[in-house]
């Protein structure tokens, strides 16, 4: 980033900058067609713009990347990261991990398939985890050019073994983008690990406080990352630079919010599982988590701040009253809110949400806060002493 008189890059809202005379013009245009991720001269913010190319900068040493590219959101940022490597000569399968964000799964069938028409191939779960021996299977059946897939996957917090779908990956030729959301730079790299490109919904941790929508895509590849940039500019994935500016100052607290987060999340979990009226806790960490294994091999830092838990109930109907009354109970502390990583404590049910996908009517998602874990512990117990089992 170039210096400026100031400890902070101001907030450049320029739509166009100035090229003061036709020499200059030229010049910004010639090097354009290189795609400098910082440029000598910027020429249009839906190009890039300086305020952003600083925040991008701290994401990719955040992320250990190379580079990182921001766009408007999550889902902007698997655009980017998927469409880079569609190639009309090389029209192959891709292959999807099925546990992953429903709006990243509706953007496959609604958008890949439908309107693009990708040979797309979903690897399933067995028992609430993934086989490496399948996944082999279907690499060595489809060999598809791209394998996409989640860290941790929302809602059920299964964890892939990101190390050996990578290595697995990689000797039948193909490309993986991982989607580190859940997980975060905190407790896992991808890039380090071998993945191609590492997407996130900043939204989420990377901000951390519920008031912006932002994603971002990183990488190692030079060659990819011009690619990004281009694709980007033409259907115009960019950030605005005051939102930029605002995830750059989030970013200084990334690391203390997220070890908060992430123990908060572990006292939460250890506390649902031993209280009479959950009958089913699912966190990486616990030892009846089918992936504990898996999670304790690859994470470094905690196992996510996502508690996922089942109220107990003889019935559907009683599970889904329990659900209704403990989320009642929760409101004036923990709000319904459908997103994640926020600093405060908020939930989502899973069946009214998920419905046929997940169909557990006492099922409730918490994304855990930074609150005093004493006070969010407290809060939990009163509603849940009062439910029926």
């Amino acid at each position: 980033m170039k210096k400026v008189n100031s400890l902070r890059t101001p907030i450049y809202r320029d739509s166009g900058f100035w090229l003061k005379d036709i020499p200059t013009m030229k010049k910004a245009f010639a090097d354009e067609v290189n795609h400098p991720s910082d440029p000598d001269l910027y020429i249009y913010s839906r190009y890039r713009n300086p305020t952003v190319v600083q925040t991008e900068q701290e994401l990719a040493k955040i992320e250990g990347a190379a580079w990182s590219l921001l766009a408007q959101s999550g889902l902007a940022a698997i655009d980017i990261a998927l469409s880079i490597f569609q190639d009309s000569s090389q029209p192959r399968k891709w292959l999807f991990f099925s546990e992953i964000y429903g709006g990243t799964n509706t953007f496959i069938d609604k958008v890949l398939v439908a309107r693009r028409g990708f040979d797309i191939v979903r690897f399933t779960p067995t028992n609430d985890s993934y086989s490496l021996s399948q996944f082999e299977r279907l690499m060595e059946q489809h060999k598809p050019n791209v394998v996409f897939l989640e860290a941790i996957s929302n809602p059920m917090l299964i964890v892939a073994d990101v190390p050996e779908v990578v290595k697995i990956s990689k000797h039948y030729g193909a490309r993986v983008i991982v989607d580190n959301t859940f997980a975060t730079p905190y407790t896992l790299k991808p890039i380090a690990l071998g993945a191609d490109l590492v997407t996130h919904s900043a939204t989420k941790y990377l901000a951390g406080h519920g008031n912006l929508s932002a994603g971002v895509v990183c990488g190692n590849d030079t060659d990819l990352l011009k690619q990004a940039i281009e694709y980007r500019k033409l259907v115009g994935h960019m950030i605005s630079p005051d939102d930029a500016y605002r995830l750059y100052d989030y970013l200084k607290s990334f690391h203390l919010r997220i070890a908060q987060h992430f123990s908060n999340a572990q006292r939460v979990a250890e506390f649902l599982f031993a209280h009479p009226a959950v009958e089913k806790v699912l966190y990486p960490s616990l030892p009846n988590h089918p992936t504990r294994a898996i999670a304790s091999k690859i994470f470094c830092n905690g196992y996510g701040g996502i508690v996922t838990f089942d109220l107990k109930g003889n019935n559907f109907y009683q599970k889904q009253n329990n659900c209704k009354t403990f989320i009642q109970a929760v409101s004036e502390s923990i709000h319904l809110i459908p997103t994640l990583g926020d600093a405060d404590t908020i939930l989502m049910p899973v069946e009214p949400v998920w419905g046929d996908r997940y169909p557990f009517p006492g099922m409730v998602r918490l994304s855990i806060g930074i609150e005093p874990p004493e006070c969010l512990i407290n809060v939990l117990k009163n509603a849940l002493d009062n439910i029926c089992c």
